[in-house]
């Protein structure tokens, strides 16, 4: 039997929402992504899969695309930490000194944003250090999406 070699290659996240621009400020401001297109007719098949849904942006910052949606009638609640769900998003980092540039950049933006509604007030983690040195920072985005942004050391040599 013939097999077909599948390789799949990462090409967004969508991440749900009550208010896309609100949602379009804050990656803008913390990981300086841009708008690269927007939607408001959609398929069949995605009015069906989405029902209510009114726009679509694509936002991108560095190789990651991030698919913001809004639809009518949100419940303006998540799952509950116990239910299946996609935990976190986990996103590397080329240098140790990008997790605190983050988190000092997190704080700043949500200090300064006041036009944008938090669905969770937690701020971000500690930059965290496994014992074999890998370093994690975790963030909440407005929408309480949990983040994760990590850096690998270089192996020595």
């Amino acid at each position: 039997m013939n097999r077909i070699e599948i390789a799949p290659k990462f090409n967004h996240i969508a991440i749900q929402t009550d208010d896309v621009d609100s949602t379009i400020r804050w990656y803008r401001d913390f990981l300086g992504a841009t708008v690269e297109w927007k939607l408001d007719t959609f398929s069949p098949l995605t009015l069906e899969r989405l029902p209510g849904i009114r726009e679509l942006v694509e936002l991108k910052a560095g190789e990651v695309r991030f698919h913001v949606f809004d639809r009518i009638d949100h419940s303006r609640s998540g799952p509950t930490p116990l239910d299946y769900q996609f935990q976190h998003l986990g996103l590397e980092v080329g240098e140790a000194s990008h997790l605190v540039e983050l988190r000092e950049r997190w704080l700043r933006v949500r200090e300064s944003n006041e036009g944008i509604r938090w669905n969770r007030e937690e701020p971000p983690s500690e930059i965290v250090v496994d014992p074999d040195g890998m370093q994690s920072l975790y963030v909440l985005d407005p929408n309480g999406l949990e983040i994760e942004f990590i850096y690998f050391p270089k192996a020595k040599a």
